[in-house]
């Protein structure tokens, strides 16, 4: 339990220094996550992991895409991570039409 609740701050922490780093992610992402441009997926509430692996490979070119492969190249793993954090501590709420 102890081990849980120090976990805590150092993912607000990450989750904080993210979001100041993905303020070049907004131009397409949006401000919190949620796309702007058509082509762009929603950020917003994705697993960490997830986020994580994919700026990953955008960095190492395993994954292709022209703009993705150039905002993820010069992020260390300590921003992939904090933005990972960012965009997975946004709570989004699905609801029923």
């Amino acid at each position: 339990m102890a081990l849980a609740a120090a976990a805590l701050p150092a993912a607000s922490q990450a989750a904080e220094a993210g979001r100041a780093k993905a303020a070049a992610c907004a131009v397409c992402h949006g401000p919190l996550g949620l796309s702007v441009a058509p082509d762009a997926p929603n950020l917003a509430g994705q697993p960490a992991i997830y986020l994580a692996a994919q700026l990953r490979a955008y960095r190492s070119g395993a994954r292709k895409h022209e703009v993705m492969t150039l905002m993820a190249r010069p992020l260390a793993d300590a921003d992939i991570g904090n933005l990972a954090a960012w965009f997975a501590s946004i709570r989004i709420e699905a609801r029923e039409p």
